[in-house]
């Protein structure tokens, strides 16, 4: 493609992540409301973020990205691999196993959809110089929010208005046309092109995901089944067992058997010194103070996490599941536009030494103002008998259109601090391991807040959640931010 055919940075920088944020939204935010409004437990609701574990679990197979084929031929085969298992997703509407069927597609398309978004991320950075990249993380952020935007206030409003069935039908629609365009209009930067026969994704990456959705199925067969409930029966304390219980305890005994094997891991990885993969991660963290770093990437949306998770959950309780689609859609849609923008506006005119302390600040106060709604409303909270009036669907609106506001001031330096921490050899898995750890957080935090909303309410898990977010906010101020302090080796 010709110079002059190529689309202006602005437009595909818009559409790309828009391609990205609406897979994600579909599956982190989209699901939580499809799921509470099929009456599935709040404890069950907080367990959607395993369907996280392959955005933590990409820097496993970003290098194969880096390494074969082009950015363009994964970000477009992606996609398309996304568009076919949206079709799919309103077919299992049909069947009595809507649930956990639409639970495994979800699954199965967060790998689909972690691997688009290395190949995007390789995409920006190689499509642009590095002294453009900050000009642009505005677009990027505010595609990201309008992608959120249309999915909660388009595919979750024609779900609960009209037939969920209809609302994924529109979403596999949509996402189909943009992968349309971007087959036919997007240009490849790249101009010396890899072998296409590796275009194949990593087998153990397949075998991974294909193994926790088995899991998943096999765990929630079990829990329904009636031996199970008889031996419950038989077994007073575990009477209060059921799926998301199962679900915990096996990623906590997995957690324990990764840290009791960390040194064999360690091993088991500096035994072929000459991988990409370990070359790829010896570069990130050949840096001073990594361990702050690490530490702050890990802990840094934490805090967001939680509110993320249940806060759909909480709109939905309150009453408000039907106005969720027009408040999201055309009052907190401005307030995400202008945030994302604003936020690329501070970082480029002042830098994000002297921005991302307080833009996170601004993202991280939402967990407190949503506190004080939740013991507002209190008394709302799955009560049908009580409808919401004006002035509470006022502070409702507010407090949403404000987390959307400091949501897209936050990304935007996160945003420009991940890129940061990428070297160019390593573009695509650098920011594959560095949003991977970001996430990381996001999975204890998310599984944690339905069991805290269970127990003691969302005004306490709202409160607790900013808690998550103060260490990271403490770190920032011995960590280096800037690409120059990053870039210094030790």
């Amino acid at each position: 493609m010709n110079d002059k055919n190529k689309l202006p940075p602005w437009l595909w920088t818009f559409t790309t992540y828009f391609t990205q944020g609406f897979p994600y939204t579909m599956i982190r935010s989209v699901a939580t409301v499809f799921f509470r409004d099929r009456q599935v437990s709040l404890e069950a609701i907080g367990l959607t973020p395993l369907f996280g574990l392959p955005w933590i679990l990409k820097f496993l197979w970003a290098h194969l990205v880096d390494l074969h084929a082009s950015k363009r031929r994964w970000l477009v085969g992606t996609q398309m691999m996304l568009a076919a298992l949206f079709a799919l997703v309103p077919l299992t509407l049909l069947t009595p196993y809507a649930v956990p069927l639409t639970a495994v597609l979800f699954l199965i398309g967060s790998f689909f959809s972690a691997t688009h978004d290395i190949a995007i991320d390789g995409y920006y950075m190689e499509a642009l110089p590095d002294e453009y990249q900050s000009r642009y993380v505005g677009y990027r952020v505010m595609a990201f929010r309008v992608a959120w935007i249309s999915g909660m206030a388009g595919v979750v409003t024609l779900g609960t208005r009209v037939s969920w069935f209809v609302a994924f039908c529109g979403a596999a629609i949509l996402f189909a046309l943009f992968t349309l365009f971007h087959f036919l209009c997007l240009h490849d930067p790249q101009i010396k092109q890899t072998p296409t026969k590796a275009f194949r994704f990593s087998l153990s990456g397949m075998i991974l995901t294909l193994t926790l959705a088995l899991t998943g199925v096999g765990l929630y067969l079990f829990s329904e089944s009636a031996a199970f409930s008889t031996f419950k029966k038989n077994q007073l304390w575990l009477s209060k067992v059921g799926f998301p219980h199962l679900v915990t305890l096996i990623m906590l005994l997995v957690m324990i058997a990764v840290i009791l094997n960390l040194r064999r891991i360690k091993r088991h990885m500096m035994s072929n010194p000459d991988s990409r993969m370990v070359k790829a991660w010896l570069s990130y963290v050949d840096r001073p103070k990594i361990g702050l770093i690490l530490a702050f990437v890990a802990l840094m949306r934490m805090g967001e996490w939680a509110v993320t998770t249940m806060a759909p959950a909480f709109i939905v309780d309150i009453g408000l599941k039907r106005e969720y689609g027009w408040i999201s859609g055309f009052i907190s849609l401005p307030a995400a536009i202008l945030g994302a923008l604003l936020g690329g506006w501070l970082i480029s005119k002042y830098g994000i030494k002297r921005t991302i302390w307080p833009l996170i600040l601004a993202q991280n106060l939402t967990n407190i103002i949503y506190m004080f709604l939740a013991f507002d409303l209190k008394a709302f909270i799955l009560n049908d008998q009580l409808k919401i009036g004006l002035c509470s669907l006022i502070k409702v609106i507010g407090v949403h259109s404000f987390d959307q506001f400091a949501s897209g001031l936050g990304n935007a330096v996160l945003m420009v601090f991940l890129m940061n921490l990428c070297r160019v050899e390593y573009k695509a898995a650098h920011y594959a391991i560095g949003s991977g750890l970001m996430n990381l957080s996001g999975l204890f935090a998310g599984m944690s807040s339905g069991f805290i909303a269970g127990s003691y309410g969302y005004a306490w898990l709202f409160g607790i959640s900013f808690l998550y977010s103060v260490p990271s906010m403490l770190i920032l101020f011995w960590t280096p931010v800037s690409r120059e302090a990053l870039d210094k080796t030790a």
